[in-house]
């Protein structure tokens, strides 16, 4: 039997939540660099290339980039690709694609992450729903980030929304992570389960919450390259995630250009405003 580990989570200051604002902005600037770039006929390798200009012009460094040895600056996942696809030159976007963009952004030692999925030219109203379902679904998960609360009050959230909109698996074994002088940090956040349970939220806590669902099966697998998961069933996926910061006064979205304001209305941290 093993030793129960309670999770070493990463509290920190005010000053700290500042950095990581910073490292945050560098990656929103990054994703829209990107995204803007998304249309047919370009490669994930490209879109690889634009980011990575994006984070080194703003004196950051990739956080992916050579991270247990992944070879490019964002993941770049694409349809059945759930999370953690591998840019690739011979990738190229055709019209009626779904991708996932993750991106990650080292500054003053602080991270930031987040990603986003978005259509390649006509894409089916499905599948185009399904990327809105889960945006929403992290919005809810990231109103649900209260200092006094519990961990599993963001997973249950996100859970609601998903369930609640249409018959889409969501996807087990991966999920949301602390985030501050490394990418992935203590807790893990589940994208479903019962609240009020786990660790209590507390403020200075940071996280990256982003749910994966799929328009079928949730089972995933992971191919021979090592890190792309994708759907057993080759079912479509959609993913996006959010870095944010516990306040007193609520979430601050640190991937967000204005904090959260315009989606979470009243629940996000007036420094954000």
């Amino acid at each position: 039997m093993s030793a129960f580990r309670r999770p070493s989570i990463q509290v920190k200051s005010t000053a700290q939540i500042d950095l990581m604002r910073a490292a945050g902005l560098v990656v929103r600037r990054a994703l829209a660099a990107a995204t803007a770039a998304v249309e047919v006929g370009i490669s994930t390798a490209e879109l690889d290339a634009i980011a990575e200009k994006s984070i080194r012009d703003d004196g950051a460094v990739p956080s992916f980039k050579g991270y247990h040895g992944f070879p490019a600056s964002i993941c770049a996942s694409v349809n059945q690709q759930v999370v953690h696809g591998i840019p690739s030159a011979s990738q190229v976007l055709a019209d009626g694609d779904l991708i996932s963009i993750d991106c990650g952004a080292i500054l003053a030692g602080w991270h930031g992450d987040s990603a986003v999925t978005v259509g390649v030219g006509t894409v089916k109203p499905e599948y185009l729903r399904m990327a809105e379902v889960c945006d929403r679904a992290m919005w809810a998960g990231i109103a649900a980030a209260r200092v006094g609360g519990r961990l599993s009050d963001i997973s249950h959230a996100v859970q609601t929304v998903v369930e609640a909109e249409g018959s889409y698996g969501i996807v087990t074994g991966y999920g949301g992570h602390g985030i501050g002088t490394e990418m992935h940090q203590d807790p893990h956040i589940l994208n479903y389960g019962k609240a009020g349970k786990g660790p209590k939220l507390v403020a200075g806590m940071a996280l990256a919450i982003e749910p994966m669902i799929t328009f079928g099966s949730p089972d995933v697998d992971e191919l021979d390259d090592g890190w792309t998961v994708v759907t057993l069933d080759a079912s479509v996926s959609a993913h996006t995630e959010h870095s944010i910061a516990l306040t007193e006064d609520g979430p601050w979205v640190l991937t967000a250009l204005d904090g959260g304001a315009a989606a979470l209305g009243s629940a996000v941290s007036s420094r954000a405003r």
